[in-house]
């Protein structure tokens, strides 16, 4: 959390949901409104469970730290 004129700013938001983009590259997307993305490249990226439905559906509602909202940057239209 950081304070900024007063006000207590959380950048832990929610995982609400989980698209592709143009490169079938699975994206978060996250309660703030902006998109991760989430990839599985072993042996940089260990991240299995993404290439499975079930394993997608389970970190559903899962916290993370939105990097875009920490850099004040705007939505995706």
């Amino acid at each position: 959390m950081r304070t900024m004129e007063g006000q207590t700013m959380s950048f832990q938001v929610t995982v609400t949901g989980f698209s592709q983009d143009e490169r079938l590259d699975w994206v978060m997307l996250l309660s703030c409104g902006h998109r991760q993305h989430v990839r599985h490249q072993p042996p940089f990226i260990n991240r299995p469970w993404v290439t499975s439905e079930a394993g997608r559906h389970q970190h559903l509602g899962m916290v993370v730290t939105c990097t875009q909202c920490q850099r004040g940057m705007p939505l995706p239209r």
